[in-house]
C-alpha cells in the first residue's frame, strides 16, 4: 500500500470549502446580531474563528497530501491547530446568546444532558482523541483509508471532530455541563500529550500496517506529528495555565473582600 493512494483525495476538500464558508457565515451572522443590540463581542473571536475555519478547510485541499508528511500537515490542522482556534472564539456562547429565547431554552437541556457531560469529561475527551489516532496508525485503518475515499473523508471528519471535543474538555471556555478541575483537565492533557508522542515515536520506527512508506518520509511525518503537536499542545497548556492564575487571582479577591469586614469588626471592638 502506497502513501501515493492517499493522492489528491480533493473531493473531501473541495466539499468541505462550502460548508466552512456556511459556518463562518452563522458565526459572523450571531455576532452582527449581537452587536446590533449593543451586546459586546470582541472582533478577535471573529479572526480566530475564520482562522479555524480557514485551517480546517485548506487542511483538506493541501496539494502535498499524496505523502505521509502532507498526510500529516493535514491531520494537525484538522485535529490540533483548527480546532484550538475555533474553540478560543467560544461558539457556543454565541451560539446562546444569539438565538431567540425558545431556542435557547431547547438547547440548554441538550448542553446539560449526561451524554454530554461524559464527552466533554477531559479524560474521556482525551482517550477518545488519542486512542482514534492509535487505531488509525496501529492497524490496518490509514492503508485502508487510502482505498476507500468514503472511509478516508469518515477519518478526517472524525479526526476533526475528537480534536474539537478534547479541545473543548480542556479549555472548559463555552458553557458545558462538566464540573472537572483545573487539575483534572491538566492530567487529560499531559496524558493526551504523552500518547502523541509516543505513537510519533512508533510511527518513526514502524509504518501503519499495510501502509508502504518512504523511509525518509515517514521519519518526516512522525518528526512533524512529535514536535508539530508539542507546540498546539504548549499552547493548550498556556490557556489552562492562565485560567489557573485568574482562578486564584479572583479567589484571592474574594478573601479580600471577606477579610476587610472582619478587620473593621475587630478594630471597632
Amino acid at each position: 500500500m502506497s502513501a501515493l493512494a492517499h493522492a489528491g483525495h480533493h473531493g473531501p476538500g473541495l466539499f468541505a470549502v462550502g460548508p466552512a464558508v456556511v459556518v463562518f457565515a452563522a458565526y459572523e451572522a450571531g455576532a452582527w446580531r449581537l452587536r446590533r443590540r449593543g451586546d459586546r463581542w470582541p472582533p478577535v473571536r471573529d479572526v480566530v474563528f475564520g482562522a479555524g475555519t480557514a485551517a480546517a478547510a485548506g487542511a483538506l485541499l493541501l496539494p502535498g497530501a499524496s505523502s505521509f508528511t502532507g498526510h500529516m500537515v493535514q491531520h494537525l490542522l484538522l485535529g490540533m491547530l483548527a480546532p484550538v482556534l475555533l474553540v478560543l472564539a467560544r461558539p457556543v456562547t454565541l451560539l446562546l446568546r444569539a438565538v431567540p429565547a425558545a431556542t435557547r431554552r431547547r438547547l440548554k437541556p441538550v448542553l446539560a444532558s449526561r451524554p454530554a457531560a461524559v464527552l466533554v469529561f477531559p479524560p474521556v475527551a482525551a482517550v477518545l482523541e488519542a486512542g482514534s489516532l492509535w487505531l488509525l496508525y496501529r492497524t490496518g485503518l490509514y492503508a485502508a483509508s487510502g482505498r476507500e475515499p468514503l472511509l478516508h473523508a469518515f477519518v478526517h471528519l472524525h479526526v476533526f471532530l475528537t480534536g474539537v471535543l478534547f479541545t473543548a474538555a480542556v479549555c472548559r471556555l463555552d458553557p458545558l455541563r462538566h464540573r472537572a478541575g483545573l487539575g483534572v483537565r491538566a492530567g487529560a492533557l499531559i496524558g493526551a500529550a504523552a500518547a502523541h508522542a509516543v505513537l510519533a515515536k512508533t510511527l518513526y520506527a514502524t509504518a501503519p500496517p499495510g501502509a508502504l512508506l518512504a523511509v525518509a518520509d515517514r521519519q518526516a511525518g512522525a518528526q512533524l506529528m512529535y514536535y508539530g503537536g508539542d507546540v498546539v499542545e504548549l499552547g493548550l497548556a498556556l490557556i489552562v495555565a492562565l485560567q489557573w492564575y485568574a482562578a486564584r487571582g479572583r479567589a484571592e479577591q474574594r478573601s479580600r473582600r471577606t477579610a476587610a469586614p472582619r478587620a473593621a469588626r475587630g478594630n471597632a471592638v
